[in-house]
């Protein structure tokens, strides 16, 4: 697959406009920070898009107070154009609004195995499920809008799309060796203590010995393995050079077709590796790519487009700071 595949959103609500996954707080209390329109966004929101925001940066730490001060002001910012565009998308009936929310509610509901799980994620977002629900609901509000009013206006043509190929060919589309492996981890927490580290170092090196001496390497990932691989016999699929950390890429490149590695120590505890195939070097067809090209360049042209929207409607707004 190109890696102009990860490019792609899933959803315009993960576009980068402004809309901030399960941040919506209205009717819920908490002081004001800024009114739109008439509309607060409330501390306890702002708080919840902060934490957001960081998450979605994979910022596990505490920033020095200049940068969360930045970090603040940025999801100020996208939670006052989610506002925005909330307002606007209100004026565009949705028929079976209800029913999308419940949709959605529930296919999210049922990604979390027993209710006690739910409840707990719940808690640590610091939500209700009815806070949930507005959520989602201001969130599908805000996809209609950007769809019908930007996304069905979006064009992108043959030769649009080949010069963006024939600009991006080496940069997006040539792809170095890669493989396809799978491995065995025994997981451990890098705080942990020595000897914890070392009940887990000793268990993968017991893990080794039995698949040096043969036993299925899918088998022993399946019933041995801590990382959510194991459900596929340990199988990572295909990756390349800068995909993996460190250490694991180094072992993992090292290795034959077919051959297992020693332990490998990495930040998640230790692994073993198996080689399943190595992938000779090659370039993406533009055909094979073109439909990922065109969504690409229509997403550009979308996000650029609620970008002056958004802009126009600062204008605009009345928005206040409290």
């Amino acid at each position: 697959m190109s890696a102009l595949k990860n490019w792609i959103p899933a959803t315009m609500a993960v576009l980068a406009l402004c809309v901030l996954p399960a941040c919506s707080d209205k009717g819920g209390g908490g002081a004001p920070v800024v009114k739109v329109n008439g509309t607060a966004i409330t501390k306890p929101e702002l708080d919840r898009a902060v934490k957001t925001l960081l998450a979605q940066n994979r910022v596990n730490q505490a920033l020095p107070p200049e940068q969360m001060k930045k970090a603040t002001a940025v999801a100020l910012e996208q939670l006052t154009s989610a506002e925005l565009l909330y307002q606007e998308g209100k004026k565009l009936e949705i028929k079976n609004l209800d029913q999308l929310v419940e949709q959605q509610y529930q296919k999210n509901r049922a990604a979390f195995p027993t209710k006690e799980e739910y409840e707990k994620a719940l808690r640590a977002a610091g939500m209700t499920e009815a806070e949930v629900r507005e959520s989602m609901r201001r969130e599908i509000v805000v996809n209609h809008f950007v769809d019908q009013q930007f996304s069905a206006k979006a064009t992108c043509s043959d030769d649009e799309a080949r010069k963006f190929y024939d600009d991006n060919k080496a940069k997006l589309f040539q792809k170095g060796e890669r493989l396809r492996a799978s491995h065995i981890l025994v997981s451990v927490d890098q705080k942990g203590s020595a000897e914890e580290k070392k009940k887990a170092r000793e268990k993968a090196e017991a893990l080794l010995k039995r698949v040096q001496k043969g036993e299925d390497f899918a088998a022993v990932a399946k019933a041995e393995s801590t990382c959510p691989s194991r459900t596929k016999g340990g199988e990572l699929g295909v990756f390349g050079k800068g995909q993996m950390t460190p250490p694991f890429e180094k072992a993992a490149f090292a290795l034959k077709n077919g051959e297992i590695s020693k332990v490998v120590e990495t930040e998640f505890g230790y692994h073993i590796i198996k080689l399943q195939e190595r992938i000779a070097p090659s370039t993406d067809r533009f055909e094979d790519v073109k439909f990922q090209i065109v969504q690409y360049l229509k997403m550009e042209q979308t996000r650029k487009a609620v970008a002056a929207f958004l802009t126009e409607l600062r204008h605009r707004a009345k928005i206040e700071k409290v």
